[in-house]
């Protein structure tokens, strides 16, 4: 398999659940491991910051796209091997979206769902064909999952919708999924 560069979206804030943390960590050890290379924000806190450390100390490569206002926010990770500080958010979405192989999704808040909104809609009107799977652990996507099954029962999204995303309980169902397993 050829180097995979894998987009990241997740929660940038410190305090949340030790799972949660965890998660990320596996998820930068599984990234690293097999020498892939992480795409994401940019950001050193939060999830974000433990998928990029993780990644670095398991022998991948980094790339954070982070907007300059973010930098006080997020705070650069400045040992990411490529740090690309753009203008915008727009901006940092779509070097993200044009540099990513695929998208992982773990928890996160109000970010990281418009995020993955966006991924899902470009992957349905055909902008893009990478695989897009979302990191359910402990059911912390479930009421998100219930309300995209709602805009499909009422005709606000057709049943197409569901084969944009896959959906794993774990890292390591992300990984087989990514793997082609």
């Amino acid at each position: 398999m050829s180097v995979m560069h894998v987009g990241v979206y997740c929660g940038s804030r410190e305090r949340v659940q030790d799972s949660f943390r965890r998660l990320a960590d596996d998820l930068g050890s599984e990234i690293g491991r097999r020498g892939w290379t992480l795409v994401y924000g940019g950001g050193s806190v939060g999830l974000m910051g433990r998928v990029a450390r993780a990644t670095h100390q398991h022998g991948g490569q980094v790339v954070g796209v982070i907007p300059e206002s973010m930098d006080t926010v997020e705070v650069a990770y400045r040992d990411a091997d490529e740090l690309i500080v753009v203008d915008t958010m727009r901006q940092r979405k779509q070097l993200m979206d044009d540099r990513a192989d695929a998208f992982v999704v773990l928890p996160g808040g109000f970010g990281t769902l418009e995020e993955l909104s966006e991924v899902i809609t470009h992957r349905y009107l055909d902008y893009h064909a990478k695989p897009v799977v979302i990191v359910n652990h402990a059911g912390f996507y479930d009421p998100l999952l219930e309300l995209f099954d709602h805009f499909v029962e009422h005709g606000f999204a057709g049943d197409r919708y569901r084969d944009m995303y896959a959906v794993v309980e774990d890292v390591s169902g992300a990984v087989a999924l990514l793997e082609g397993d």
